[in-house]
Order: structure tokens, then sequence, then C-alpha cells
């Protein structure tokens, strides 16, 4: 299953002039404004920005209301009419917004010109939001994915010589589209994190993530307990309070956290 390319991430944003933290200037506001002194009246500025006669007058009030002094006269109907003009002031105001205008989009395409690549920050910050009721989750990249008859054996690296293997179905690689260099996430429950202190034990177990215990909850019948890795990753295990005065376990000590490549998932943030 191929990805579909995504445009690449612009930097964009509006420029608002603001008083007492409500918005003076920016946006529909400022062509009201500019509509107003081109064609003399509220009523078709208002039109010529796609505003009901009701919203330009309230934007018009609103305006006048935060400003120093007013930016729009209006003058009652009559013989010849009424109509609506810039004060001198307001005048002023408009072209000072398209002076700073001017200068906001220069900087946003400088910060666009040194940000380079945003889908890298894209994925980061969706990285950041993923929410799973695994406790454990370690962001990485697919080094490798072999598969077999049935399954395929997925090893994701997760940085700083951190390696973690997964076994899950060909069917999941598929619909997941994981290859090399696609990120991706390791998940594993608290519960299937064994503990050992003797680094030479040799199990079954494909991941072996050795660090030093950072700190221990004891709980009534279990513990949680979290190893911190290498590049300051943390690892969460459940264990029994049985096993954790076995191993005589206790902030500092270096253990290693044992899981079988069946019990970690593997995830993608499309």
């Amino acid at each position: 299953m191929s990805r579909e390319k995504l445009p690449p991430l612009q930097v964009t944003g509006n420029l608002w002039l603001d008083r007492k933290g409500q918005n003076l200037l920016g946006g529909y506001r400022i062509d009201l404004l500019e509509s107003i002194e081109r064609s003399g009246t509220l009523t078709q500025a208002a039109k010529d920005v796609g505003l009901s006669y009701k919203a330009a007058w309230d934007a018009v009030d609103a305006m006048n209301n935060l400003a120093d002094k007013p930016l729009v006269v209006r003058s009652a109907g009559g013989r010849a009419g009424g109509g609506s003009a810039l004060t001198e002031h307001g005048r002023r105001l408009v072209q000072l917004y398209r002076l700073l205008e001017s200068g906001w989009q220069q900087l946003l395409s400088r910060m666009q010109a040194e940000l380079g690549d945003l889908e890298q920050l894209n994925n980061l910050m969706r990285a950041l939001t993923v929410r799973t009721s695994a406790r454990n989750e370690l962001r990485g990249t697919i080094k490798t994915v072999r598969k077999g008859t049935v399954n395929a054996d997925v090893i994701l690296d997760v940085g700083d010589g951190l390696e973690v293997f997964a076994s899950i179905t060909n069917e999941a690689v598929e619909e997941l589209d994981l290859h090399p260099g696609r990120n991706a996430f390791a998940l594993i429950k608290s519960s299937f994190v064994m503990l050992a202190v003797d680094r030479t034990l040799r199990i079954s177990a494909r991941n072996r993530l050795c660090g030093v215990v950072s700190s221990v909850e004891v709980g009534a019948v279990n513990s949680k307990v979290k190893i911190r890795l290498a590049g300051e990753r943390t690892l969460t295990a459940i264990i029994t309070n049985e096993a954790l005065k076995e191993l005589d376990l206790g902030e500092g000590s270096a253990c290693c956290a044992l899981i079988k490549a069946s019990h970690v998932l593997i995830a993608v943030n499309d």
C-alpha cells in the first residue's frame, strides 16, 4: 500500500494589531476600512468584503471604541445622501498596518527558508500527541522488515544504539505500509515488561533493554518500576512486590527490561 504524497507544509500567519487583548486592526477589518476609503459608503464597503451591513457597523464601532482616536466618521443621510469616511488617523493606521504586514510576510518567508523541511517538525508534533493505553511508547525509524510465511520481524531503531524487535503479521506490515526509513512507534504494555538483574541471563525474549532504575512505586500487590535507558528514555514495568523484593531493586539499581517480540505493537501516525 503506497502512501499518498502530501504537499509540503508552509509557514503562514495573520497579522493583527490588538489593544487591551482585543483585535483592533487586521484581517477583514483592514479590508473594510480600505473599502470605506474607496467607496465612501459603509453599505458598499460591507458588500465588498462579504459582510452584512450590521456586521460592518459592529466592526466599525469596535474599532472606534478601541482606537485612541476615531478611525471612521459617518454622516447622516439627507438630500445629498449619507456616507462614511476614514479620518486622517484612520488613514495613517491603515498605512502603518500595510507597512507592518509587508515586513511580517518577509519574516514568514525567512522562517520558511530557515526551517527547511517542516515535515520533520510535523512528524514530531504528531508523535507528541499520540494517545494510547500502552504505558511505554518508543518513537523511532523502521530499520528492517523481514517477512515470513505468516509473520514478519520488524526492527525499530529508537536511537542511541537502542533497537526494538517486534513480531507482527504480514497483513499488518502491508496495512501500516512498514518499510525501512518509515517513522513508527513501539507500544509496550508495562505488564509485558519483565525485569532481570543478570545481564548474562539467556532467555528467549528478543528485546533486552538495559539501564538503571530511576524510581520505584510500591502498591498493595504490584510495584511500578521505571528504568532509565540510553538517551534519557524511560521504560515502565509493573511487577509483583514479591519479584521486587527478590530482585532487590531500588533507585539506582542496574537491571534489564526483557520483552518478547510478540508483545511489541507497532503503530504509525498518518
